[in-house]
């Protein structure tokens, strides 16, 4: 995309014109004696980006039905925080333009580009940034639910009542298309959101948002275990007897395991990233710069309005609902993400591309004053980029982040953690741990005679850390715990994972779940559940904040026990002094 600016930049101050006269080719789709005429610049915008905001909508609904946004009160912070930053940017650039400016040019403003964003945090990367990824990541999926609505409900051209019925029509039969055989969804998808799209644009409504409508209607699941046991079984089958109907069956079990949500993200992504969204950068940032432009901007309420929106605007709205939401108590930040993060991320959050030079030929009428709002928003993305690797970087100098893995990252929490004896216990081992790992199934028996040795004194907490680069069963075989958990025999199937550690794989983790009496049901929907995967995740990303690479890894009374874990050790590790007292080195 930055490769798209600069030819954008450079083409469009060739003299001559060509750049112009390029984009504003004529195109015609037209069947019989219908047809839509529209130029190469609106067939980027209005046609390919159709595919940019299928892929966004994909995003939503994969995060609402089993990613981040399931959990509400987990979400809430990011969520507000996005909110903010969608209100207190157009109010800015409402109050800059209230005169002789653009005023309904304020959509421009609202939306953080996602790709760059991500991208800027990498081109910076701070240190540990897992949990500061999530969170803009997250801010970032809500964020694009307010552009949607925004481009839906305020920058349209006026309804035009039958081919919004027929639109609405569409939209009925692609609501039943997961009802069709498997075979016939694919082509279903594609030919009823391509006459979706010409409804929606005969309509009057910007015609991207029938990619988003056709993603929110797409299903979305875990992958389930009845198609994953029918895939194992035909893969057993094409082993004992190879041919190519044993072949196509098993590549159709294995297809069908996944949802279509996943599969269409994973094989549309790198042409939406790497072709749809440079070719639109080249269409849409080139602007004839010179003095006069320039000058222009700079006397313009519409280029300080965008200026003030995106920098001033997304920083303070962002971090202001942050601070207020984790100060009343409302939400709390994950370890690791402290507020100079989250201010160097809402900085950040002002680079405002993709969409914000998308809604600016659709906001702004005139030629003139478009291309000062792109030369602005070019200039805020910089910024806004600069602004947010200065506050990380001097956040982490004059706060420098804790000894990494000195202490305990997370307290224990009875209601998440798995705890073998009580919590007013003053002795405690926190347990960072791979089922696979043969280090880990040793260092079971020198817990174990720790707490014969002290009784009811000491507490044992184990947490996930699979190492899955070198133990490729750890990851299930942590899930298969989790599900074991929720039905309340988290240690029993722990046992059972440390004396079959040569025989992790999934159908070996569903036959111990049979064996401890367990619902197979239940633990099949809860072995591939969002809860599951996202407990583990957390203790994965503790990890990373305190560095751990290595299992087991102990916490002895909250501080990181460093050397050998035999019992003798651990004793007297515990035995120099009670929880929150400094452990020795």
């Amino acid at each position: 995309m930055l490769l798209g600016v600069a030819v954008a930049l450079a083409w469009a101050n060739i003299p001559g014109g060509s750049y112009d006269g390029t984009w504003e080719l004529p195109l015609t789709l037209g069947a019989g004696d219908t047809a839509i005429t529209f130029t190469l610049h609106a067939f980027v915008n209005e046609g390919l980006m159709t595919l940019f905001f299928f892929l966004v909508g994909l995003e939503v609904k994969h995060e609402f039905a089993v990613g981040e946004l399931t959990d509400r009160s987990r979400a809430l912070v990011p969520i507000t925080a996005a909110a903010a930053g969608l209100i207190l940017p157009a109010l800015i650039f409402l109050l800059v333009n209230l005169g002789d400016g653009e005023p309904d040019a304020w959509g421009v403003v609202i939306s953080t580009d996602t790709a760059f964003l991500l991208g800027a945090l990498a081109i910076i990367g701070p240190r540990f940034s897992a949990r500061l990824r999530t969170f803009l990541l997250t801010l970032a999926v809500v964020d694009d639910i307010g552009a949607l609505l925004a481009i839906g409900l305020f920058y349209n051209d006026g309804l035009d009542i039958w081919p919004f019925v027929v639109a609405v029509v569409l939209i009925g039969l692609l609501a039943v298309v997961r009802f069709l055989p498997a075979p016939l969804r694919p082509p279903a998808y594609v030919l009823l959101g391509a006459a979706l799209w010409v409804a929606v644009y005969l309509a009057g409504i910007h015609p991207t948002l029938a990619g988003v409508a056709v993603a929110l209607l797409i299903p979305v699941f875990p992958p389930r275990r009845p198609e994953v046991e029918r895939a194992a079984e035909q893969a057993q089958a094409f082993r004992e007897s190879p041919n190519p109907r044993y072949a196509a069956a098993v590549s159709r079990s294995l297809r069908e395991s996944f949802s279509i949500n996943d599969r269409v993200q994973d094989a549309w992504r790198p042409y939406i990233l790497y072709v749809v969204l440079p070719i639109f950068a080249v269409a849409n940032a080139g602007v004839h710069i010179t003095g006069a432009t320039l000058a222009d901007a700079l006397a313009s309420p519409v280029a300080w309005g965008i200026l003030a929106g995106l920098i001033v605007g997304k920083s303070l709205g962002i971090f202001g609902a942050t601070w207020l939401v984790c100060a009343v108590g409302r939400g709390q930040l994950a370890p690791g993400l402290s507020l100079h993060r989250i201010a160097g991320g809402a900085a950040l959050s002002g680079i405002g591309f993709t969409i914000s030079l998308f809604l600016v030929p659709i906001a702004i009428s005139d030629p003139e004053t478009q291309d000062i709002a792109r030369v602005a928003v070019l200039a805020a993305s910089v910024l806004a980029f600069f602004l947010g690797w200065a506050i990380l970087a001097i956040g982490d100098r004059l706060s420098p982040p804790q000894a990494i893995g000195a202490r305990l990252a997370r307290p224990v929490d009875p209601t998440r953690d798995h705890v073998k004896g009580s919590m007013a216990a003053p002795y405690e081992i926190v347990e960072y741990g791979d089922f696979e790992c043969p280090f880990c199934s040793r260092a079971t028996g020198s817990v174990d005679a720790v707490r014969e040795h002290f009784g009811a004194d000491v507490r044992w907490v184990w947490r996930h850390l699979p190492l899955d680069h070198v133990h490729p069963h750890a990851q299930e075989a942590a899930q298969a715990a989790e599900a074991a958990a929720i039905q309340g025999q988290f240690l029993q199937m722990a046992t059972k994972l440390f004396a079959h550690q040569g025989h992790l794989e999934r159908d070996d983790l569903f036959r111990y779940a049979e064996m401890l009496g367990l619902d197979p049901d239940r633990f099949a929907d809860d072995f591939a559940s969002a809860r599951v995967l996202r407990h583990i995740q957390d203790d994965r990303l503790d990890a990373e904040i305190m560095d751990l690479n290595s299992t087991p890894s102990f916490f002895v009374n909250g501080y990181r026990h460093v050397g050998p874990y035999d019992s003798a050790t651990l004793i007297r590790a515990l035995q120099s002094g009670a929880r929150g007292a400094p452990a020795p080195r």
